[in-house]
């Protein structure tokens, strides 16, 4: 169920008989030249709408501007400042506890989000309010994701190259790949200049790529995508209804010792 195409009558009994929701984010910022700049919202909205559709949880509209500005050097990306990130999911999380939501899954595809969905998630948990878990499609999958390609890349690599090959074909710059790949960091494990004894040296995705992005994007293809997206979506909903099927009160924090 999809929040926004329903009318509120039709939404009662939905709170009346669950009590969780899914809520994607992403973020719109540069994923290098041959992705489209909304990658992570448009994949983070694709795992959230396909498992609603699955389970008939509800999900919610998609934050779309995320915490980015280590890609803010390239032209279009948009960000928010993470203390103004952290009260909106907050505020935009309590709205959904006031109709009676006490669970989320925030369905996150940006890196850049996740501590701050972490911190969230704890606020709300402490409050007694709600119990809201950040959940990363590849880390669902790291298995796949490693036997799939050579060289993945953290950023607008194959791994985001194949899942937009398949959600959305006429967004990719397929020509590009060889470019991408070119202009970019292609292993970054074994980057030398990205941690000087033991501290990490960069702060902006610029700072170790000229095209910002990373790993070898000609590895990507929409049928691997395919794959990719059917397995992680597997994993979500068998997410969702784990937290579906807890005790509220078990989700909270213990008692002091």
């Amino acid at each position: 169920m999809y929040l926004a195409d329903e009318a509120w009558p039709d939404l009662e009994t939905y709170f009346e008989a669950e009590s969780l929701a899914i809520v994607p984010l992403g973020s719109t910022e540069q994923h290098g030249p041959h992705l489209p700049e909304g990658t992570d919202h448009l994949i983070a909205e694709a795992f959230a709408r396909e498992a609603a559709e699955r389970t008939g949880y509800l999900c919610t509209p998609t934050i779309t501007v995320g915490v980015s500005p280590h890609h803010r050097q390239f032209h279009g990306t948009m960000w928010a400042d993470a203390p103004a990130f952290r009260d909106y999911v907050e505020s935009l999380t309590r709205n959904l506890t006031y109709h009676g939501i006490d669970r989320v899954v925030y369905v996150n595809a940006h890196g850049g989000n996740v501590v701050h969905l972490r911190e969230v998630g704890r606020r709300l948990r402490d409050a007694g309010d709600a119990y809201a878990i950040e959940w990363m499609w590849d880390e669902s999958i790291p298995d796949l994701i490693e036997d799939a390609f050579a060289q993945p890349g953290p950023h607008g690599g194959p791994k985001e190259t194949s899942l937009i090959q398949y959600l959305h074909p006429e967004l990719v710059h397929d020509e590009r790949l060889a470019d991408a790949r070119d202009g970019g960091l292609v292993d970054w494990e074994n980057h030398p200049e990205a941690v000087q004894n033991g501290a990490r040296t960069f702060y902006d995705a610029i700072d170790n790529t000229d095209n910002g992005v990373l790993g070898d994007q000609t590895d990507a293809s929409a049928e691997t995508g395919e794959r990719l997206f059917e397995a992680a979506t597997t994993q979500l909903v068998e997410l969702c209804e784990w937290l579906a099927t807890r005790e509220f009160e078990a989700l909270l924090p213990k008692d002091h010792v």
